[in-house]
């Protein structure tokens, strides 16, 4: 079954690096994403409310973009992405998140979590 793939774009008040820190990094990620992040090499184990999610991490450029991929889902072509974009004529900072649903509807499910998610990093880097 092919997944819907879908992307938000959220401006955000940050310098790329400081935004990468929180996008790429196990303190960074428990400060907006998860209730606690480990990190062993190149997988990430995200736990939320005693239930843990296993993602790799496929690509990464630093002050750029980190690309994961849930090790439950190995076998399909789904991922989630953190890209940071900058306007090169105002300097303006976007996360643009990359993700995928099963199905329309739960991509319109996905799109309000991730929109509170943002909402909470932005409350916590004061953006």
């Amino acid at each position: 079954m092919s997944k819907v793939k879908f992307e938000l774009e959220f401006p955000v008040h940050a310098s790329p690096s400081m935004l990468y820190q929180c996008l790429a990094t196990p303190s960074g990620l428990e400060e907006w994403f998860a209730d606690r992040v480990n990190s062993r090499g190149k997988i990430m184990t995200f736990i939320w409310d005693g239930s843990e999610e296993e993602a790799k991490i496929v690509t990464k450029k630093n002050n750029e973009l980190i690309k994961f991929k849930w090790t439950e889902s190995e076998g399909d072509e789904s991922y989630f992405e953190f890209r940071i974009q900058v306007d090169p004529l105002t300097k303006d900072v976007a996360i643009i998140i990359t993700d995928f649903a099963d199905d329309e509807d739960d991509a319109e499910e996905a799109k309000l979590l991730w929109e509170n998610q943002i909402e909470n990093l932005k409350h916590n880097i004061g953006a």
